[in-house]
């Protein structure tokens, strides 16, 4: 099994698997554990494989979801892995601008609330848009 984000060294690589509908989240061998965390706090389900050291984790998102909710699911947790500072590439088949802008607006209005309702997530550098590679 290929690891696309070791293969293009970012933090997350967001595709649909070759020859299925499965959205998946590849992250690079040895990621930290937090990168795990947050793309569990996203919605996605974590699978481990033990092949050897270091473990295979990989992400989905759940296949009991409709193709649409997937797509959506995948789409608002971009920003939020930007925001954390992690790369993201997400394939075009996958990526929707509106759904992605969507999820910008709300980590936006998240961090405009005062500080003891939630606090703001640190804001990116500079924004931009994950790259769109195909796999």
């Amino acid at each position: 099994m290929a690891n696309l984000a070791d293969e293009y060294g970012t933090d997350v690589e967001i595709y649909i698997k070759a020859l299925t509908t499965t959205i998946h989240a590849d992250t690079p061998t040895g990621a930290p554990a937090g990168l795990h965390d947050l793309l569990e706090q996203l919605g996605l389900e974590r699978h481990e494989y033990p092949t050897g050291e270091p473990l295979d984790i990989r992400h989905t998102v759940p296949d009991h979801l409709g193709a649409e909710e997937q797509k959506r699911l995948a789409n608002r947790a971009i920003p939020a892995q930007l925001m954390a500072g992690y790369t993201v590439n997400c394939d075009p088949e996958v990526f929707d601008e509106a759904l992605y802008q969507q999820a910008v607006h709300r980590l936006h209005a998240r961090a405009a609330r005062p500080a003891s309702q939630q606090p703001a997530p640190a804001s990116p550098s500079s924004y931009s848009a994950p790259a769109r590679r195909a796999p």
